[in-house]
């Protein structure tokens, strides 16, 4: 994989090059490791995922085939309950849980 340079990156991502807009160090690390959209399936999961989390807040989610995997920061009681709502939902197979209160 040839790495791009920062500029080469800024022409392909900032919408006004010249203007003061810069990525985040975030979106230049997607750039560089290549970033990956969700096919229609994953695309499905992640919505009932976010159904199925709905009274939940704080969570994050990332979803990757059948895997899913929680981030964020939530009260105690939801840091067992987030988990075991995800693993309900049709066509989960693994949960990655990184929550914490």
């Amino acid at each position: 994989m040839v790495k791009k340079t920062y500029d080469e990156i800024t022409r392909t991502t900032v919408p006004e090059p010249d203007g003061s807009w810069r990525p985040s160090p975030e979106q230049v690390k997607q750039a560089h490791e290549g970033f990956r959209a969700l096919d229609a399936d994953e695309q499905q999961l992640a919505a009932r995922v976010h159904a199925a989390l709905s009274g939940v807040d704080g969570v994050s989610i990332e979803v990757t085939r059948d895997r899913v995997t929680l981030r964020g920061r939530v009260s105690a009681e939801n840091l067992a309950r987030a988990p075991d709502l995800v693993r309900a939902v049709d066509g989960v197979a693994t949960v990655d849980d990184q929550l914490t209160t």
